[in-house]
């Protein structure tokens, strides 16, 4: 597989998806998916992973404001759990608070009105979630490259979720 990244902005009726680049430095709206059933979901995404050549696949995890997980992160898992086994790459977890405020927030400022932000909100909140995430990752390589002392934490040491994935280091409950 490639070396982009799909992400996705999980929600109860649509999934916004987003597409980084080759190079992994910048990230694009992709599509906004009106969910089906779950296998139609399931099966979706894994032609989308296929047709774009992903090698990697960012799901949004609503974390709360305090840092702790809650009942909606346990629903994204879950799918996170039902989809790995659908995908030939591995699916990490990344924070995604506030996504989707910034990208309305966005929308507004482009003078974009209701309806069409409502058609449009997830796909960019997919690409400011895929952002960030791919900002997240320069950084750490960033840090590691720079670091000179003997203590400094490696990219090992980040928190992890519950299935390992790293999760721009907020508290994983």
């Amino acid at each position: 597989m490639g070396k982009r990244i799909l992400a996705l902005d999980y929600g109860t009726k649509r999934i916004g998806v987003a597409l980084s680049d080759e190079l992994g430095w910048t990230a694009q709206p992709l599509e906004t998916y009106r969910r089906r059933t779950l296998e139609a979901d399931l099966a979706h995404i894994a032609t989308l992973v296929r047709e774009h050549e992903a090698g990697k696949v960012v799901l949004g995890l609503p974390i709360r404001t305090t840092g702790e997980l809650g009942p909606e992160a346990a629903v994204v898992e879950d799918f996170r759990r039902l989809l790995q086994p659908v995908l030939s790459v591995p699916i990490v977890t990344w924070d995604e608070r506030h996504t989707t405020q910034s990208a309305e927030e966005l929308l507004i400022e482009a003078d974009l009105s209701r309806a069409k932000r409502r058609q449009v909100v997830d796909r960019v909140a997919a690409a400011i979630l895929l952002q960030s995430y791919l900002a997240g990752q320069t950084s750490r390589a960033a840090h590691a490259d720079s670091s000179t002392t003997p203590d400094a934490p490696s990219a090992e040491d980040w928190p992890t979720d519950d299935s390992g994935s790293r999760n721009g280091g907020a508290p994983s409950g």
